[in-house]
């Protein structure tokens, strides 16, 4: 299991990712939101393409956003390892699949805890990753969804090789309930909160 760490809640960004720098976490998990999908607005792409000048650790781009397209072309970085759109979007998802997969970047898909994990079956073998959103998008420190274990196991079922990411609510205690469940686990506050980061990250992954 490899951890993405969510730099949503550090007080200072850029601190926080030379800080994980000096760490294992495997990716830095960067949400995208802009008060239309979500109420919440942060980390508008200026920002994003700052924070990449500081690292080298790929970035997993999560765009809670009604119009993935215009922040996709502005972003610059060059280390994003995978750009994650919502199921919900009211958009041409295949064609944003397909657009995405242009630019020689993963693909997921993210889906939020109310809805049918059913309707992610025309898309599953389109994408290399699904983001199980195991707390409602928008704001970080909520607490993990026990509803969340069973939608794993079921999208799991759907295809055996797909990478499965799950983001909300994680920490040393819930992180035992998916552990063995899933690919990618996505953590803030745990992290980010905590005096050594590597510590944490041992903590999780132990």
């Amino acid at each position: 299991m490899k951890i993405a760490t969510s730099i949503l809640n550090a007080e200072n960004r850029i601190a926080c990712i030379k800080e994980l720098n000096n760490t294992t976490t495997d990716y830095i998990h960067i949400d995208v939101m802009d008060n239309k999908f979500v109420p919440n607005y942060q980390l508008p792409v200026t920002e994003v393409n700052e924070l990449g000048k500081y690292t080298n650790i790929p970035f997993d781009i999560h765009l809670m956003v009604e119009d993935p397209k215009t922040f996709i072309n502005n972003l610059t970085i060059k280390n994003t390892q995978c750009l994650t759109i919502h199921l919900e979007i009211d958009k041409d998802i295949d064609g944003l699949i397909s657009y995405i997969k242009t630019l020689g970047i993963e693909v997921g898909i993210a889906i939020k805890p109310n809805t049918d994990i059913d309707l992610i079956d025309k898309y599953i073998n389109q994408i290399d990753k699904v983001l199980i959103m195991s707390v409602e998008p928008g704001f970080g420190g909520q607490a993990f969804l026990e509803s969340s274990i069973g939608r794993i196991k079921a999208i799991r079922n759907k295809r055996q090789d797909l990478i499965i990411e799950v983001d909300g609510g994680i920490n040393d205690m819930t992180i035992n309930k998916i552990k063995g469940l899933i690919d990618i686990a996505v953590v803030g506050s745990y992290i980010t909160k905590n005096d050594d980061y590597q510590k944490a990250i041992n903590n999780l992954k132990n």
